[in-house]
């Protein structure tokens, strides 16, 4: 008589970077014969992957632990929070295990001895691409762990500790799985994508018999191959994220012209003013910054820069924060995004003096996103016209939601295309731009 197989539910919470950890272990569950259960009570035990990066993130995942313990009662905890076990322990003492991020080793060492599964030889199989929690058309890529700055407001070194670059060949070897398997996008990730290989020295590794470093610019033009390798009407695009400005980021733009690469840099910027920036313990030198961005445009007209910036930061002062607006108005940057400065337990930051009074950083995020906002029209509105690719991720019956080469999955704008007939989810599409608003831009197949 067949033994019954396990069932393990899975809740995944926080960033790209947590959602590439669930994968891993999603896929050696799978690896190992463990079923996927699709509710709290078709499992045997749940495993929440939280995240613990700010307040507001640590108790939307305490109220996951305590949702998936109501419902099932066995739960093992993983992720950033994870870091911060008595906290985890303190509030819900009954879960099973609590283990860190990057931790998929020791989340199958407590699954193993909470619901030890026999092994299948049938049920242990799995694609070669693993499983992916993101559709089938895009797919990230994590090419290193941790992260070696220590910026005042952060904590993630303490929870994912310094950086740790992957293996390039292992990164190429995944992403070619992954492109065989039908990725039509490749996201790259990692804390600190520009300083991939810095750890090991740029090593020298090897992919398809020939050496390659260990670098960022080296592993870019690698994976701009694999797009022309597809070989047919097949596409890749390559989109790099977390990008820090260091001298050659200036190496990749020339692939991104050539259409190697998608013409999208996401970096970081946080802030304008010299004095706040070191504070935070970032590169502060803003007039290079602004330079940089006129010749990467120069380069390739069509680049676009997403950031993500922080206001009311510590000692931050009206002259400062206006300091900002007037980068933004001269950077002129794509897509952006804003957050108002929230201690975080741990953060070296929390011990600056002058912190700035809750209602003055709402009201300086609100002015900011007021800025940018008519920057983003403005530039959404010189594409009407304008014929482009797009990345089709859904359709209806009214329209196709589809994504330009301007926009990532759930964080930038989309374009909606109608009528949707003869379009798929999934594959590329020509689309011409008939009307843009403030984020996103409408389409009409061309």
């Amino acid at each position: 008589m067949p033994q019954t197989v396990r069932k393990v539910g899975f809740v995944s919470l926080g960033c790209p970077k947590a959602l590439v950890d669930s994968e891993r272990i999603l896929t050696q569950l799978r690896a190992e014969g463990y079923l996927i259960a699709p509710s709290y009570e078709d499992a045997d035990l749940v495993v929440v992957n939280t995240c613990g990066f700010i307040d507001s993130a640590i108790d939307e995942s305490l109220e996951a632990i305590g949702e998936a313990l109501a419902e099932n009662g066995k739960v093992i905890v993983t992720g950033c929070l994870g870091a911060k076990g008595d906290v985890v322990r303190k509030t819900h003492p009954q879960v099973l295990a609590v283990t860190g991020p990057h931790s998929a080793a020791d989340v199958m060492r407590a699954v193993h001895a909470h619901l030890p599964q026999p092994h299948d030889p049938y049920t242990s199989l799995i694609p070669p691409q693993g499983i992916k929690l993101t559709p089938p058309h895009y797919a990230y890529l994590k090419i290193a762990e941790g992260c070696s700055h220590r910026c005042t407001f952060c904590i993630i070194p303490s929870m994912r500790g310094d950086l740790v670059s992957r293996p390039v060949g292992d990164v190429l070897r995944e992403a070619e799985n992954l492109v065989k398997a039908g990725v039509k996008e490749l996201l790259v990730i990692s804390q600190d994508t520009s300083a991939y290989g810095v750890d090991v020295k740029y090593r020298t590794g090897f992919w398809r018999g020939r050496p390659l470093k260990t670098r960022m610019t080296e592993l870019a033009r690698a994976l701009s191959e694999l797009g022309c390798s597809a070989g047919g009407d097949s596409e890749l695009w390559v989109r790099l994220h977390y990008v820090y400005p260091y001298p050659h980021v200036d190496e990749v733009i020339p692939l991104m012209a050539e259409g190697g690469l998608l013409p999208y840099l996401d970096i970081p910027f946080q802030h304008a003013s010299a004095r706040i920036l070191r504070l935070m313990k970032r590169p502060a030198n803003t007039e290079n910054t602004l330079g940089r961005i006129r010749a990467w445009r120069a380069a390739c007209p069509d680049l676009t820069i997403r950031s993500t910036f922080i206001v009311g930061f510590p000692g931050e002062t009206e002259a400062e924060f206006e300091e900002l607006l007037a980068f933004l108005e001269e950077a002129q940057l794509d897509r952006v995004g804003c957050f108002a400065y929230s201690a975080v337990e741990g953060a070296t930051a929390n011990r600056l003096p002058d912190h700035v009074p809750d209602g003055i950083k709402e009201e300086r995020r609100a002015r900011l996103m007021q800025v940018q906002e008519k920057i983003s029209a403005a530039r959404l509105k010189q594409k009407i016209s304008k014929t482009i690719t797009v990345l089709v991720d859904d359709v209806t019956d009214d329209a196709a939601i589809a994504r330009s080469s301007a926009d990532a999955p759930e964080i930038d704008g989309v374009v909606r295309v109608a009528p949707a007939a003869g379009l798929k989810a999934g594959e590329f599409a020509r689309v011409k731009i008939v009307a843009s608003d403030t984020h996103d831009l409408q389409g009409a197949p061309a």
